[in-house]
């Protein structure tokens, strides 16, 4: 196998990534001490260059989606990444550094035993489908189901708000999770059939045509649905939710440079679209019921920074309730409770997404229609929750969170669990937003915090804000800082006291 010489060992830095090239091949290069291991230079999951993120405690983070993997043997640790890295053979000649341009076979999976069992899957999004993978990543034999009455396979659900509304994709295009012949592959099997019925006392599903499949175990990884605001008109043509290929693709055709939109909701789906929809050259009204879009997660800094932001690009904002949309057939105007009339040919209703759990009984419930589940992501023996649907311990409080990142831990996580693990989640909450151009990342989890601290140029968009409550960082909002906002991801798994945070943060 040809080796190539790529550097000299005192060239590398160390404990960093450092980039690796030799003619048409591109490595990342990792040195500690004398060790230097080589991998593939970009992240499976988008193609991220690795150089740009960070290493910490033996792991290597991604920079734009924190994908996190093993220092030394490339292994997945950590998604939304659903395949480990490449790795090549590194020979030391005194202190040049050669590299093979063959990577080395991949490490043997988990010798799968016999196994009788079916685990049944309810619900092939994020947290559905990186369970399954999990399992048979873990050497789990048995059967596996997978039920969705959605008959294409999962796919880049983010990818609709940021960048398929803004013509930068196809709605068809956006990237599905793995290719149908994967799922051949591995034996999972997928069901297009809608669930009418969990019968979890006697491990039972009943189909919606009747049909019933027993099954050992399941997770319910059903999702979320878009709140309705239960108004005059909602049920009006041009009236768009944003939660398929189908919605963005209706709602992009339906639009274009001067149709004018009005986007109800200043959330991170609300306000992307506003985005994406402004720079095809909409006229984009937001309605907010908050006078600051994001404080509540972001702190008041950032989320007047981001206000000014979609300001400056035209985005006009009204802090009001709707009343009605008005229309006879397509909805033509949005009357507001200010007594304000917006006219529009168009309106996206981005008010949230209520949990998918009309399939348990109210003992399985919060008051809030979530699954309570323990830290193992367990509700019953035998059953158990993932994603937008689970209530989950963190910090100590039962939380929901609905971000991409989090469907695919939980998911990855009950796959484990229900192999008999027994983890309790303890990674980091992490989801990033984008406006006009900018990339916003989060860190952490903060409901409440004492003071905040800013590092770089928030009006330069070049920033981190550190959430802080009793001198520890609780949570982090960075802006064009990947590489220590990817360390972080991985420190904040462990208390981080502020002084150490600012001085590290520093360099």
């Amino acid at each position: 196998m040809p080796l190539h010489a790529v550097a000299r060992l005192h060239d590398l830095p160390e404990g960093q990534g450092c980039p690796a090239q030799a003619g048409e091949h591109h490595w990342l290069l990792v040195r500690q001490g004398r060790q230097v291991d080589a991998f593939q230079a970009d992240c499976p999951h988008a193609g991220a260059p690795l150089a740009g993120g960070a290493v910490c405690a033996g792991k290597l983070i991604c920079p734009w989606h924190k994908a996190v993997f093993d220092l030394h043997s490339g292994q997945l640790c950590e998604l939304p990444a659903l395949d480990a890295l490449k790795r090549y053979r590194v020979r030391l000649d005194g202190e040049r550094v050669w590299v093979d341009d063959q990577p080395l076979p991949s490490a043997p999976r988990p010798r799968a035993k016999a196994d009788r069992r079916t685990f049944a899957i309810i619900g092939a999004g994020a947290a559905g489908t990186a369970a399954a993978l999990a399992l048979r990543e873990n050497g789990f034999a048995g059967r596996i189901l997978m039920l969705d009455a959605q008959a294409e396979p999962a796919y880049d659900r983010t990818a609709l708000s940021k960048f398929v509304l803004a013509g930068q994709m196809a709605a068809a295009d956006t990237p599905p999770l793995r290719d149908p012949a994967f799922y051949d592959q591995q034996r999972i099997e997928r069901l297009h059939t809608a669930v009418a019925r969990l019968d979890h006392p006697a491990r039972r599903l009943e189909l919606a045509d009747g049909t019933t499949l027993p099954y050992s175990a399941v997770l319910l990884a059903t999702g979320g649905v878009p709140k309705r605001l239960g108004v005059p008109g909602e049920g009006l043509a041009n009236v768009y939710a944003l939660r398929s290929r189908e919605d963005a693709r209706q709602l992009f055709e339906h639009t274009r440079p001067g149709t004018r939109i009005v986007v109800v909701g200043s959330g991170f789906i609300g306000l992307e679209a506003a985005s994406a929809l402004r720079e095809r050259g909409m006229v984009v009204s937001v309605i907010s019921r908050r006078q600051v879009p994001f404080a509540a997660q972001f702190g008041d800094a950032v989320g007047r920074r981001l206000l000014e932001l979609h300001q400056a690009h035209g985005v006009s904002f009204h802090r009001a309730r709707v009343l009605r949309f008005e229309g006879e057939r397509e909805v033509h105007g949005v009357a507001l409770d200010n007594g304000e009339q917006l006219p529009a040919e168009a309106v996206l209703v981005a008010a949230g997404v209520t949990p998918a759990t009309e399939l348990l009984g109210a003992e399985y419930l919060d008051p809030h229609q979530a699954v309570r589940v323990d830290a193992q992501l367990r509700a019953a023996e035998g059953l158990w929750a993932a994603g937008d649907i689970a209530s989950f311990p963190l910090a100590g409080e039962p939380t929901r969170v609905e971000h991409w990142r989090m469907a695919e831990q939980h998911g990855r996580l009950a796959a484990a669990n229900m192999l008999g693990a027994r983890q309790p989640y303890d990674g980091v909450p992490y989801f990033w937003t984008y406006h006009f151009g900018q990339r916003v990342d989060y860190l952490g989890h903060a409901q409440a915090w004492e003071e905040e601290h800013t590092l770089g140029d928030l009006a330069g968009m070049a920033f981190l804000q550190l959430l802080c409550r009793g001198g520890q960082v609780k949570a982090v909002v960075g802006c064009n800082r990947e590489a220590a906002c990817a360390w972080l991801a991985e420190r904040l798994k462990q208390p981080l006291g502020l002084s150490e945070a600012l001085r590290r943060l520093a360099h």
